[in-house]
């Protein structure tokens, strides 16, 4: 649990940009410095919204009236290649350009790892000097450490609290490592339409329709780091999302096995507060209060196939999803 949560911590906020090269960065200025920051972190945010989707529904049948479940849940996503870098086109910047002046480069993402390093040359303006000019390295992604999975983690729980339906809720305490903190919780229904027919526990089929919540908030304070003079210093991202999905599966006593086709809708809003004092160590300084947001949107389908055991109170699930960001995903459940 602890490098899930060290590693959901780094891709949500330590990479966001890279602290060496915060002050160059925001020497570029506001937008150009925005407009990098989107691209570099677009894949991760998908990733991560897709990841906390999985494993809402571990059977399409209904457990009996009043039933409890509780849950611990795991999932990995699978980093596709496409995902860990992005091209780089300097005609989309004011005030960075590359060294050999190439118009465009292909460069990482969050997810990826520039290998070589990667520098562009940042134009800024200097009050008394005019333009000048300082190497910038762009910032690697977690890529660098080998990493090509996107962990979450989470509790859950349900209620039946009429027949077909169940309430759901789902869990991830609050950890702080250092000055870093990041948590999450949804809430959901699901209900069992076959559970209405008159025979239903004849009929070998279930069907169940699913709408779930879920919020992610993680933030990253670095003030102590002293990278860039100011005070207040932190990254925040938020992350809310809706499943919606529709389950068919097996009714029976020991092993079922579903299939499910979702669709998510999720917005991530990532902000760097605070205040900066960029300069250039010589005569040049500006404060920059709260430098930018960014803000993007995730939607797509998600098709998952399972598996669930169930031994007595006891039991067993295993799923695969298929979307863009792929996962698979395993559930400890214990029932009542």
């Amino acid at each position: 649990m602890k490098k899930i949560t060290q590693l959901l911590i780094v891709l949500f906020v330590t990479t966001t940009i890279a602290q060496d090269d915060l002050n160059d960065l925001l020497a570029a200025g506001i937008e150009d410095a925005k407009r990098f920051s989107t691209s570099y972190l677009l894949p991760a945010t998908d990733g991560l919204a897709y990841g906390i989707n999985n494993g809402w529904a571990n059977n399409a049948k209904s457990p009996k009236k009043y039933g409890v479940e509780l849950s611990i849940i795991g999932n990995a996503g699978f980093i596709k290649d496409e995902k860990k870098s992005f091209v780089l086109n300097v005609n989309d910047y004011e005030n960075i350009r590359f060294q050999d002046n190439s118009p465009s480069k292909v460069v990482a993402t969050a997810l990826g790892h520039n290998d070589p390093d990667v520098t562009v040359i940042v134009t800024y303006d200097d009050p008394i000097f005019g333009n000048q000019e300082v190497e910038l390295t762009l910032p690697t992604g977690i890529g660098a450490a080998n990493v090509n999975l996107l962990p979450t983690a989470y509790l859950q729980g349900s209620f039946s609290v009429f027949k077909g339906t169940q309430i759901k809720g789902r869990f991830f305490p609050k950890v702080e490592t250092e000055d870093a903190k990041i948590g999450l919780y949804g809430l959901g229904i699901q209900q069992e339409f076959t559970s209405w027919l008159p025979a239903d526990k004849v009929f070998p089929v279930a069907i169940s329709g699913l709408i779930a919540y879920t919020h992610l908030d993680g933030s990253y304070d670095f003030t102590s780091t002293n990278v860039v003079d100011g005070e207040n210093q932190q990254v925040q991202t938020n992350v809310n999302s809706m499943l919606y999905q529709l389950i068919v599966g097996t009714k029976l006593k020991v092993i079922n096995f579903y299939g499910s086709v979702g669709y998510i809708d999720a917005k991530t809003t990532t902000d760097l507060l605070g205040t900066y004092v960029v300069s250039n160590d010589v005569l040049f300084s500006e404060e920059i209060v709260d430098p930018f947001s960014i803000e993007s949107t995730t939607q797509g389908v998600i098709i998952t196939l399972g598996a669930n055991l169930k031994l007595g109170f006891f039991g067993l699930n295993a799923s695969y999803a298929i979307a863009e960001f792929d996962s698979a995903t395993l559930g400890i459940n214990f029932s009542f």
